[in-house]
């Protein structure tokens, strides 16, 4: 009987040390719980993309330092980055993890901008790893990329023959 007291307790253990019961870490990072991920604002959230992000859910930066929108309700992510000096946008595709690269058959995705209001075609760039077909990366300029500003707008491309669409909104960064 002993024996199998002292064998539950240490599984439990075990079980609590290696998940980490969502318990902030050494440096104080919240862990997620299976299920769930933690933003970078510190906040948890459920994974369960199944709901529109017009609810107040965000996500934190991507993988390049970009604004992430659902494709899908999480079925893939995509990143929206800008370089003002080349007038050039990017935009990547990513898993449900929000920073795997989800590499699609598609030769181009559409950039809606509204204000100033354009949009441009982004061609696919694939990454060294994806010369084998595909691309996760979606490059095009745009004269108006050009403005500093915080844009608005929406995203949108083929993956298989379905048509997907994400609305972002870059916020100011607060230091």
């Amino acid at each position: 009987m002993k024996s199998s007291i002292l064998f539950a307790v240490a599984l439990c253990a075990s079980i609590a040390f290696t998940t980490g019961c969502g318990q902030p870490n050494a440096n104080g990072d919240k862990k997620a719980e299976p299920g769930t991920h933690v933003h970078a604002d510190g906040t948890v959230h459920s994974d369960d993309h199944g709901h529109a992000h017009g609810d107040g859910h965000t996500h934190g930066p991507g993988p390049h330092g970009g604004t992430i929108a659902d494709w899908g309700g999480g079925k893939f992510h995509v990143e929206f980055t800008v370089d003002h000096n080349k007038q050039e946008a990017t935009v990547y595709i990513l898993g449900t993890d929000e920073k795997t690269p989800a590499s699609i058959d598609a030769k181009e995705i559409t950039l809606t901008i509204k204000d100033p209001s354009f949009t441009t075609t982004l061609q696919a760039k694939p990454l060294e790893s994806e010369l084998m077909g595909g691309s996760s990366r979606f490059v095009g300029n745009h004269e108006s990329l050009g403005v500093v500003q915080e844009y608005e707008g929406s995203m949108s491309g083929a993956v298989d023959g379905t048509p997907y669409s994400g609305n972002f909104k870059e916020e100011a960064e607060n230091h």
